[in-house]
């Protein structure tokens, strides 16, 4: 397959559970379970069975062995990607972990509810130094640690992700097991979060990510959180209550987030950040930058609205954007980082809040404010 071809963010069918927004489909997009796989795992009346090509792996009443063991009868030493399809409702442990090792795809047509105790990195989806990885469905209720967790990872699909949970974080991707290398190669469709205790998406040492639509519902920090992350493209984050109470945000840039070598080229891509209440919108902070946001859409929100903190070459609502009510919109700097620098904030209508700048940065413009009901304090 072509790289261009593979790189196509695909636009996944309208979400299965009640509550959760349609997003648009890649045409030809498979419907869960409808593609060729080689091993399945299958629940029937309380008892999974897990088959390959007919064979029996696996018969009893837990879900994560049935999975386990039909990911486990694919062809060992494969180089090409095999699938595993999971037909059915069932449970595992926060403790536990169904791990994806490389070349390997996975739908789940059902749902995996997590619950029980547990630490460290465990999810019911996980991989670690692999390649190769997708997963095409999946829908998570309950209590998990990280819904998602993939560490030192290249070339990872994940399709229509759905996930409503009352702890954890969704989806985390990182590279903090050798941080020499970064996770690299990502594509995600569609995700949504509701009750997350944490983030909804977030990653960490990431070089070549496509991001469709992330959608936080009710989520304790953020929507979607970009750390130490270069080479994004993201479509569409739509926050509501994400971070309530906190400095969190609907969409946060942070650990230098954006930066190339000693250079802040724009490599950081987003076309619509949409929040409404929780912490702050946009927060962009500790050294990130080479960020170009199109649009934004921001009402309500708890803390500022938007934050830009010691970033640079950052360029708000390069398109159009609303603030209403809520926080401020802020440029403001840590002493221990860099001044800002290179900051454009453009093509806003600000109404009921206000927009501030202190201390003075290098080089920021603000152009095309429409104010209303709102102040504007910005240096000369």
């Amino acid at each position: 397959m072509s790289r261009n071809k593979w790189w196509a963010v695909a636009a996944v069918a309208a979400m299965t559970l009640a509550g959760a927004p349609a997003a648009a489909a890649e045409v030809g997009a498979l419907a869960c379970g409808d593609r060729s796989y080689q091993a399945e795992a299958v629940n029937n009346g309380g008892t999974w069975t897990a088959r390959n090509a007919g064979r029996t792996v696996y018969t009893g009443t837990d879900m994560r062995s049935a999975v386990q063991a039909a990911i486990s009868s694919l062809t060992a030493g494969r180089t090409y990607k095999q699938w595993v399809v999971v037909r059915g409702n069932g449970w595992v442990s926060t403790g536990s972990r169904i791990s994806l090792p490389s070349y390997t795809g996975i739908d789940v047509c059902g749902t995996i509810d997590v619950s029980g105790s547990g630490s460290g990195d465990q999810a019911p989806i996980y991989s670690r130094g692999t390649r190769e990885v997708e997963v095409g469905h999946l829908t998570v209720t309950g209590r998990p640690l990280y819904g998602i967790f993939m560490r030192n990872v290249e070339n990872v699909v994940l399709g229509q992700i759905n996930m409503y949970l009352s702890a954890g974080l969704g989806v985390r991707i990182d590279n903090r097991g050798d941080t020499s290398v970064r996770s690299r190669n990502i594509r995600i469709d569609s995700v949504y979060v509701s009750g997350a205790s944490s983030h909804a998406v977030e990653t960490y040492g990431v070089d070549n990510i496509s991001i469709g639509t992330v959608t936080a519902r009710n989520v304790g920090e953020s929507g979607l959180l970009l750390n130490d992350t270069i080479n994004a493209t993201v479509s569409t984050v739509d926050a509501e209550n994400a971070g309530s109470g906190t400095g969190y945000a609907a969409f946060r840039t942070a650990n230098r987030n954006g930066r190339i070598g000693n250079g802040y080229p724009t490599n950081i891509r987003v076309g619509t950040v949409k929040a409404r209440g929780g912490g702050r919108g946009v927060f962009c902070v500790s050294e990130s930058g080479g960020l170009t946001i199109d649009r934004v859409d921001l009402a309500n929100t708890g803390n500022n609205a938007v934050l830009i903190e010691n970033c640079h070459n950052v360029v708000l609502a390069a398109q159009s954007g609303t603030v209403s009510g809520g926080g401020e919109l802020r440029l403001a700097a840590r002493s221990e980082f860099p001044n800002n620098s290179d900051i454009l904030v453009q093509n806003l209508s600000v109404t009921n809040s206000s927009v501030r700048e202190s201390p003075c940065g290098n080089n920021t413009t603000f152009r095309n404010i429409q104010l209303y009901n709102s102040s504007m304090n910005v240096c000369p």
